[in-house]
């Protein structure tokens, strides 16, 4: 996904101009180095900006710029925002909470049962809730 920013064309992906102080060098990947996928996929390494340009030598890892800076075009539509949780069915996410289970964080209708909710967020080896009331609910589910 390449842009102009600043009135120049950026690359940001494998194969694009880098564009950066007109550079005419071209974005590589660096190799994923101590993956740790086969534990916790995706792994830091892994889920790591590895891009570079080996012209000028900018790093995707070091870019320094703001969180505020003016995004190429589409490229902010690329950005992960997640999907609001509804109220009106069962609604969850999930999140690492230790080697061997999970944190199940959400929602749920007037009405719904704990044995419900369970039914839905319940890992391989069980679970328990650490809350459950007024529609939400906080759930470790056990997976190892």
């Amino acid at each position: 996904m390449s842009g102009h920013i600043d009135g120049g064309m950026l690359g940001w992906t494998e194969g694009e101009a880098c564009g950066r102080k007109r550079c005419k060098g071209i974005i590589e990947v660096s190799p994923v180095e101590n993956c740790s996928c086969h534990i916790n996929p995706p792994c830091g390494a892994c889920a790591a900006p590895r891009e570079y340009c080996p012209e000028c030598g900018w790093e995707a890892s070091e870019d320094d710029w703001p969180k505020e800076r003016v995004l190429a075009p589409g490229l902010a539509e690329r950005l992960y925002k997640p999907t609001p949780l509804d109220p009106t069915k069962i609604s969850f996410r999930s999140f690492p909470h230790s080697g061997s289970s999970m944190l199940k964080k959400g929602v749920y209708p007037e009405g719904t049962t704990r044995n419900e909710v369970e039914s839905r967020v319940r890992g391989t080896f069980g679970g328990r809730f650490e809350s459950f009331g007024n529609g939400k609910f906080e759930y470790v589910a056990y997976t190892d």
